[in-house]
Parts: structure tokens; C-alpha cells; sequence
């Protein structure tokens, strides 16, 4: 799995590319720590790149998404398709994250 960060004004966008698994997915949860810990207060994770999740990675998500809302700062999660996004629905988690279908979507969700 690799991570970038990019930035659109005040939203950081982190795209991922690879696998989320058991063996990396904790790379992300560590990335958006440290974000936290410099005050960004605007998030968008892109996973247009990952064909594959497994269970740690949706534990990943979660804890992020927590964290995020218990903070009350903007996450969006965006381009969810595939497999990933079969993982997502089979574990109910739709209505749980805040999914946008395209990174235009996800910065007006953010921005609001």
C-alpha cells in the first residue's frame, strides 16, 4: 500500500494506492495521527486505487472515521468501488462512513 498526501486548499487528500490488509492498513491510521497532531482539520481519503480490503482495513477506517467525528473535524471517503466496496455494504458501514462518490463530491462534503 502506498499513501500521498495532497492538498486543495484547507482539505488534505490522501490518496491510497494498493492493498488494505493485516499488513499495512495501520500505515494509514499512523499517517492520519500525525495529521491530527499538526491540526489538519480537513480529510478526504481516496481509495480510487484499492482493489482490495480486508478486515483491518475496515477496523482502520473506523477507528480514522471515530477519531475524526469524536474531534468534530471533515472526513469524506471517496471512489469506493469493487470489491472494497462490496466489503463496506456486506459489513452494513454505508450509512457509518461519509462516502462521496468522486473527489469534487468529497471537498464540497468537507467544505460544509
Amino acid at each position: 500500500m502506498e499513501l500521498k498526501i495532497r492538498k486543495n486548499g484547507d482539505v488534505y487528500i490522501i490518496d491510497v494506492t494498493g492493498e488494505m490488509d493485516l499488513y499495512n492498513s495501520y500505515k494509514l491510521k499512523e499517517l492520519v495521527m500525525k495529521m491530527l497532531e499538526k491540526s489538519v482539520k480537513n480529510f478526504i481519503i481516496n481509495l480510487e486505487q484499492v482493489d482490495y480490503i480486508d478486515s483491518s482495513g475496515i477496523g482502520a477506517l473506523i477507528y480514522i472515521c471515530s477519531t475524526i467525528k469524536k474531534m468534530n473535524l471533515n472526513l469524506a471517503i471517496a471512489n469506493i468501488h469493487g470489491s472494497v466496496k462490496k466489503v463496506i455494504e456486506l459489513t452494513k458501514l454505508m450509512g457509518y462512513f461519509p462516502i462521496a462518490n468522486s473527489i469534487e463530491e468529497a471537498l464540497l462534503m468537507v467544505k460544509e
